[in-house]
Formats: structure tokens, sequence, C-alpha cells
């Protein structure tokens, strides 16, 4: 489903920072009037004048029928005395009235065209101009864009010849605002460029940033996120030199929350709209402080604080009141209102409170409709149609689509029409009429590309190839698939590592779509090469980016094509295995798993499996979002016990329900998992238990523990197999480079054990309590020290200053404390080691302070809990593994579970005792998960480990 994007705000510093409206031109009238004229006439040309600024003067009083009643005598005396330019004055003055002050527009039109006649007569160009542009903001004013359109360029032009820089300046910003109106982002980017053009010339520094964030608007609404971002940013730099403009830089800082929210990151949105509403809440009187409250209660919404938005919208709400009161502008009160209305409802409709929701849009509606916005008015409609479809009653939403098309066609919003034509399309779709809906999403297509949408073209073209595959045109399917996948890769370029990884998140269904295409065409390497360009694409520009000797820009890096992935399993001399796990939209349809096997001899297999209940494992379908997702938590709640460190993370309802399912059988749901994970592929797998197996998981398969699988014949898989993990082939073709890059370089040791423990807030928000100490660790950290011929840290020695030194320059790092799970710098990246704090920090040492290091690491071991969790995402998990490859470490160590003490040291202890003697990291993580299984059989004590990255 295609939604109408939050809107942005154009930027009008002057108008926003004064609360006030637009008022006519008024030129003085003075000698020419009277030339040629008799002493009597001349008399009464001077009354006339006079009554003429007399009425001018009542309009701007707010008297307007007094104004009418005086400039109609002004009119009188210019007919009779022939003072036609005096006449034209005045008639334009009385249009003024009709059309600021009364809101008449039709009678103001009709004075506005009596004036520019005269002026034309007489051959005013200034006066002309000055009448098409005030016709441009009228027709403006009630939704008529393109008849706004054609008066504007007609002054456009006149100003042009009278060469007149500064009013071209304005008339061009009106020109671009009208454009973005009507959806033409190209052609409103393009005048509001050559307004900057005139601005720089004319060292306009308010108008340049006026205009910077109009352009980021445009952006946004092309999808070039990071052009928008870019400017915003230049808008900001120079209000920021401009106190008396905080009102149009709160304006910006309020737009960038809404591209923040766009494209996931919602943490910096709701940062933003905070900073935007510190400053509105200096203005009373600012309409823009209401907007922010509204918007920071569906930020709030979406990040899953549902007790705040209601709170901030409800104030939004009297904020309006009080602002429109205060202006004595009813308009402002109710369009505010309805606005308010409008994303209150959208809250609802987020939490499922549907009846709510419709009760809300309703009422937006009618004060739409009573202030005939029809821009408003179509919105909402479009609103209440996507509250029906939610509903899935398809023949209501069908209803209010229809609609919402024909007023955004009345007001000549193509980009809405657009948007609408796409809401249809999916009410059709949901209805399984796919001709149908075919139909209305081409129609939607073209609409889009004629605007430059390119982020509504690609959501279209998405679902067009949704359709064709559906209806079996896999063909033309594959064609669609590839070109929407062409544009949403287009809008990555640019921003941030947390920005893609976020923004990925709502298009990697497209990905998914094309790989069931293309396998229902029989095409499976080519459905390999689109799953792996699914996978961890913003890690791998980040890790292209550490290693390029130019650190400030991105190197231009494709997905791997079939040549290179059998290459790069040839080189990690390693068998891949890939998963996948596609999910139709079609809800008859259940998910599928595909699996690929690279093996060292460059051939590539196929495997596929649907994903249907299992009835010996005792689960419900409605317990989670899938039966594979069900059973990694089934598998996880029996092993993942407590042990070293916190709680355990996961939700404590789900695990202890999954337990209970369990009976007490641990192995069950390892065994199931092998069944689905291992056993359609078991031919495939090398049969020399030391050869590398290379598995690179997919969602919820993150957090499976592979060493631990167990066959049917009640094998492990680590007793058959050598086991890593990567989370994409490219990701290895990348860290191998890494470990070439930096082999040598680094000769010392790091080992940290049992840290005098930070006080830290769990869960976040809370009072600040002491870690509990880990002896168990310390003993294996001196332990491992001991092998190792080096001093383990320990207590108040490790502290993170300390650590933070000797890391850079160490080749083998192993921490033995705890490992938590929070996004502490709230920055997206969860995750944090704990170490002693000093007297300049808190002692934790984040994924996002990681993310930043330069290391020369060949390995990084985190004898903690949970440190390979974190946020799973389309680009992998987010969190401790991530930050230490992005920072140089080609191989990692994590556990996915809380660790128990003894078990623990007897594995590290195996494991540093093994890798002394050959360097092979993941013989070495097998042989000790070998042994400890002998001592400690349970796999809760020996399989939590797993190595990330490279083997040698």
């Amino acid at each position: 489903m295609s939604y109408h994007r939050r809107s942005l705000s154009l930027v009008i510093a002057a108008l926003l920072l004064a609360g006030g409206t637009p008022l006519g031109r008024f030129n003085p009238l003075g000698a020419a009037v009277v030339l040629a004229q008799s002493e009597a006439s001349q008399a009464q040309i001077t009354e006339a004048v006079y009554l003429n600024q007399q009425g001018y003067d009542q309009f701007r009083q707010g008297q307007p029928q007094e104004a009418l009643v005086t400039l109609q005598k002004a009119i009188a005396i210019f007919k009779a005395t022939e003072a036609k330019a005096g006449e034209a004055q005045s008639l334009n003055h009385i249009a003024n009235v009709y059309h600021y002050s009364l809101g008449q527009y039709p009678k103001a039109l009709e004075f506005y065209q009596q004036a520019l006649k005269l002026r034309q007569q007489i051959g005013d160009r200034e006066g002309e101009w000055a009448t098409l542009a005030d016709m441009g903001v009228a027709y403006g004013e009630q939704g008529q864009y393109t008849k706004a359109l054609e008066f504007y360029q007609k002054a456009l032009g006149i100003i042009r010849q009278l060469s007149d820089r500064n009013s071209e300046k304005l008339r061009l910003n009106e020109v671009a605002s009208v454009y973005f109106r009507l959806g033409q982002y190209p052609q409103a980017l393009e005048a509001y460029q050559q307004v900057l053009t005139l601005q720089r010339e004319g060292r306009d520094r308010e108008g340049e940033a006026t205009t910077l964030g109009n352009v980021g608007v445009v952006y946004v609404n092309l999808g070039r996120y990071a052009k928008a971002l870019e400017s915003y940013r230049q808008a900001l730099a120079i209000f920021d030199s401009l106190p008396a403009y905080q009102g149009a830089k709160a304006t910006i800082l309020n737009n960038m929350g809404g591209l923040f929210f766009s494209i996931g990151q919602y943490k910096e949105a709701i940062d933003s709209t905070q900073q935007a509403l510190a400053i509105f809440n200096k203005f009373s009187d600012r309409p823009d402080a209401a907007t922010t409250f509204t918007e920071l209660g569906l930020l709030y919404d979406v990040v899953g604080q549902y007790s705040q938005p209601l709170e901030f919208q409800q104030a939004g709400l009297a904020m309006r009141r009080d602002i429109g009161n205060a202006l004595n502008q009813e308009a402002i009160t109710k369009v505010g209102q309805a606005a308010t209305l409008n994303n209150i409802g959208r809250v609802y409709v987020s939490v499922g409170k549907y009846d709510q929701a419709l009760k809300l849009h309703q009422q937006a509606l009618v004060i739409y409709q009573e202030l005939s916005d029809r821009t408003g008015e179509a919105t909402t409609q479009n609103n209440l149609g996507q509250v029906y479809d939610n509903q899935k009653q398809t023949d209501q939403a069908l209803k209010f689509y229809q609609q919402a098309l024909q007023l955004y066609k009345r007001v000549g919003d193509r980009t809405g029409e657009g948007v609408a034509l796409s809401n249809l399309g999916h009410a059709y779709e949901q209805q399984g009429q796919n001709v149908q809906a075919l139909k209305f999403y081409q129609q939607a297509l073209a609409v889009h590309r004629e605007v430059g949408d390119r982020v509504n073209e690609g959501v279209t073209l998405s679902s067009i190839g949704r359709i064709l595959h559906r209806s079996g045109q896999q063909s033309e399917a594959e064609k669609t698939l590839r070109q929407a996948i062409a544009i949403l890769e287009s809008l990555r370029p640019g921003l941030t590592d947390a920005e893609k990884v976020s923004i990925f998140e709502t298009q990697q269904k497209t990905y998914g779509t094309l790989q069931q295409t293309l396998i229902a065409q029989k095409q499976t390497n080519p459905a390999l090469e689109i799953a792996e360009r699914s996978r961890a694409r913003a890690f791998v520009e980040l890790l292209a980016q550490r290693l390029s000797t130019n650190s400030t820009t991105t190197p231009t890096l494709n997905p791997p094509t079939l040549a290179q992935i059998k290459q790069i399993a040839k080189t990690q001399n390693s068998t891949l295995v890939e998963y996948a796990i596609v999910q139709d939209t079609a809800p008859s349809q259940a998910p599928q798993l595909f699996i690929w096997v690279i093996q060292l001899t460059g051939n590539i297999s196929f495997r596929q499996v649907e994903l249907k209940g299992l009835p010996q494992s005792g689960i419900n379908a409605a317990d989670t979002a899938s039966v594979l997702e069900s059973l990694v938590t089934q598998a996880r709640g029996a092993i993942g016990i407590k042990g070293r460190g916190l709680a355990f993370q996961e939700d404590t309802t789900t695990v202890a329900r999954a337990i209970a399912k369990v009976n007490n059988q641990t192995n069950q749901p390892l065994r199931q998992l092998h069944q689905l994970l291992i056993q359609p592929i078991a031919d495939l797998l090398p049969t020399d238990p030391n050869a590398h197996v290379t598995f690179l998981p997919q969602e919820a398969l993150f957090l499976v523990p592979f060493p631990a699988l167990q066959a049917s014949n009640g094998r492990y898989l680590i007793e058959q197999h050598t086991v890593l993990t990567a989370p994409s082939i490219q990701v290895l073709d990348l860290t191998r480079q890494k470990r070439q890059q930096q082999s040598g370089k680094a000769k010392n040791l790091l080992v940290v054990g049992n840290p005098t423990m930070p006080k830290v807030s769990l869960p976040l928000g809370a009072t600040p309590q002491p870690l509990p100490s880990l002896p168990g660790a310390e003993q294996e950290a001196k332990a491992i020290a001991a092998l190792l011929k080096t001093q383990a840290l320990t207590g108040s020695q490790a502290t993170k200053t300390t650590i933070l030194q000797q890391m850079t320059q160490t080749r083998l790092v192993h921490l033995a404390t705890h490992g938590l799970l929070d996004d502490f710098k709230g920055l997206g990246v969860p995750g944090a080691i704990a170490l002693a704090p000093s007297g300049r920090d808190n002692g934790l040492l984040t994924a996002s302070e990681i993310l930043d290091l330069k290391l020369n690491t060949d390995l990084v071991v985190l004898s903690a809990c949970d440190t390979g969790r974190g946020r799973i995402t389309g680009d992998g998990v987010v969190g401790l593994s991530r930050s230490f490859i992005a920072a140089g470490a080609p191989s990692v160590i994590v556990s996915l579970w809380q660790v128990p003490d003894a078990p623990t040291a007897t594995l590290m202890t195996q494991f540093y005792q093994t890798l002394q003697q050959q360097p092979d990291k993941a013989q070495a993580l097998r042989q000790a998960m070998l042994a400890t299984m002998k001592q400690h059989p349970d796999p809760k004590d020996w399989a939590a480990f797993t190595l990330i990255g490279e083997a040698q």
C-alpha cells in the first residue's frame, strides 16, 4: 500500500515569524494620474487619491466593509475623470479586500480582471504583473494550482523584461511553491535553484537559508534523502548565525525530523523534533509548535511508547485552539485541529484501534469540508480508506480511495493522485482482483514517473511485480521487480550506516518476491545473487569504506556475481550455506525457506523447504510470526538458561511458554531445527568433520546455535562439521581483505576479566546499580593469560580508558565480563561491554563507540553473555559483533546466550591451547566444544559461542 508521506512545511521565514497574512501590493498614486487634467479635475483626482489611500488603510486595519465603500467612491471619481491608473489601483484594492479579508474568491477575481484590463490598456507593466501575481495567489488558495501557475508565469515574464531582480526572486519562489503543490518536483527544484542563484547574488543570507530548507523538502519528495539532509544542514548552518530567524530554523528541524521518520531513524527524528519544539515554545503564537507536538506523538508511537503519543496529540489540539484565538484566525485553529485529529487517528491505526481512528478521521473530514480545503479533504479520505483497508473492509476502502482520487484530480495534486491510484490497486489486490489491481497500479506508476516521485515509483513497481508473479507472468515480473530494486537502491547512497540499515528494512520484501520469481523460472543461481544482494548491504559498504585508502568517500561496490561467489568459497576454503526466508503476502501461502549450498568445487545446489506447521512441536501459528521463529524461540528457551551475566533478555512470557511446550525435552527443538535447516542439504555438506562449513543466516536464524543442532541419530552438528557463521558472502570477502591488509602489524595481547563493575540503569531510566562481580571470569582470564604468557587486566586495572588505549595496538583481545544488550547511546546500535569506570567515563564500552575504532586485531573473543545478539535487521545483527568487525577485526567469537562460568572457563582454555598448536580458529573452537561436551554434555554449557568471519 502506498501512503501519502507525512506533509512537510515549505519554509517562508518572515511569514512564519510574523504569523500574518500576505496582502496586496500598494503603489502610491502621484503625478502620472493627474497629468493633462483641468484644475477642477485635478482637485477631484486628489480627492480620489485620498479616498484610495483611506480605503487601503481601512483594509489593512481590518475594516473590510468600510474599505469597500470608500474604494467605490474613489473609483467613481477616477472613472469620471478618466484617470485609468487610479481606477485600476482602486479596483485592485477592492479585489484585495474580497480576496484577503472576506475570502470571496469569485468576487475578488472579477475585480482583479477589471484592474488587469485597465493596466494593460495604459501600459502599466509593473501594475500588470502585480495584479497577475495577486490572481495567482487567489487561484492557489483555492487549490487551483494549474491556474495559479499560469498567472505567476505571466507575471514572471513581465518582471524579467523589466530586469527587476528582487521581484523576480519573489515570484520565482511562488512558482516553485506551486510546482511543489502540483507534485511537479523536478520543476520545483529547478525554480528554487534559480531563486538560490539570485539570493546569493544579492547576499540575501536569510533568503538563501529559507530556500535551502525548501530545496530539502523537494529532495525528500524526490526520494533523494542524502541531498535533502545536505540542504537542511546548510540551511541550519546559516540560521545559526541569524538569531532573528529561529522560527524558520525550527521549521527546518521539524522537517528533518520528518525525513528521519521516513527512513526509520526514529531516535534522530525525535531529537530533531524536540529541538524544533524547544524553539517553537518560545513563540506562544506559533502554529508550528502545535504541529510539532502532534509529530512527537507519532514518533513516540512508532518506537513503541504508546503511553505518550496521545498526550502529545491532545496538547497539540489545545495549543492550536489557543493560537487560533490569539491570532483571531478561525481557519488556522480549524485546519490545525483537523491535522491533529488525522495524526491521532494514525496513532490509533498503528495500535489496531480502528474504531477510534475512524471517529477522528471523520471529525477531521467535517472540518476540511466546512473550510472547503480540498487537499486536506482528499488526504483525510485517503486516511479513511487506509483504515478500512487495514480492517480488510475493502469495499469501504475503495469508496474512500475513489473519493480521494477525485479530489486530488480536482485540485491538480498529481502526487496525491498517484498515491490514491496505488492505494486503489492495493485494495483490489486484497480482494484478489489482480487484473483490476494491475490496472490501477499501472496508472499510478505513470503518475509517479510524471511527477518524479521515485519513492512511490519503486513501491508501485514492486506491487506490480508481485501481481505479475502471482498471475504466472514470471518474465515480466522479473523485469519489473529488477526496476523496482534499482530505484529503491538509488535512495540509499549518501546516507549514514544507521540510515541505510533502517531504510533497507522498508525495502526487503521486494528482494524476496524477485527470488520467488526467479525460482519459479528455475533460475536458482540468479536467485542466489539476489539473496546475497538483499543482505548486509550497509555493512558491506561500511567495510569497503574502512578498507579504502580514501575514507571520505564510499567506493563503488557491486553485489557479488556467481563467479565471485564461487571464488569466495574457494578462497575461504569453506562450504557456504546461505538461507533466505521468504514470506508471500498472500495469506494462503506458507513461508518458504530457500537454501543454497556453494561447494569448494564451484558447484551450487538449491533446496527449498515449506515452513508449514510442525504438529510434533506443539507450535500454534498464533504464538509467533512464523513456524521457524517459534522453533528458534523454543530452542533458546530450552537451553538459554541463566549463567554469567544478567537476566535473560527475551520476552519472559514467550520463553516460559516455549519451555513449557518442550516439556523438559531439551533436544527436541534442536532436532526439529536440524530437520528443517540441515537435513535437506546433508548430502551436500563435506564428509570430513575438519572441513569448514560457513552458515549465512537470515532473520531469526541468526539466533540458532548451529553447533548444537542434533540429527536423528543423536549426533550434534559440531561432531560432524567445523562450523562458522557470517552475515553475507561478500562480508567474508571483505574480512579476508582486512586480515591481509593488517597481517603482522600488531603483536600485543589483551586479556581482561572481571573488571570493577560499573553502575548501570537496567532497564534504561532506572536507578543505576552496580553490576554483579564475576569471579569465574577473573579466573578464566588469569588462566588464559598464563597460557599466552601475558598479564590479565582485572578489577580496577581494567578501566575503559586503559582498554581503549591498548586495544588498537593488540592482535588478540579477550574480554571476560558482562555483555549488555541495551542501546546506551541511543544511536540505534545496541550492545555494550562492562569495564571499570574511570573518572572520565561510566565504564561502558558501547557498540557505537567500538564502531568508531580502528583496530589491527586478528581476533576478538567476547567471553560474555549474549554478545552475539543485538537488533536483528535485514542488514544482519546490529550489535557488538558487527561493530568489532567494522572496526577492523576479521574474526570475532561471541555468545548467543548467557554462559555458565565453569564450562566457559573450560571451553576458553581448551580453545587457546588448541589455537597455540595450529592457527585455524574454527578448528580450535570445534575442538574446544568437543572437549567441553565430554565434561558438560548439556548444549547450554558448550554450544553458546560462534565464530563470525575468518577461520585463519
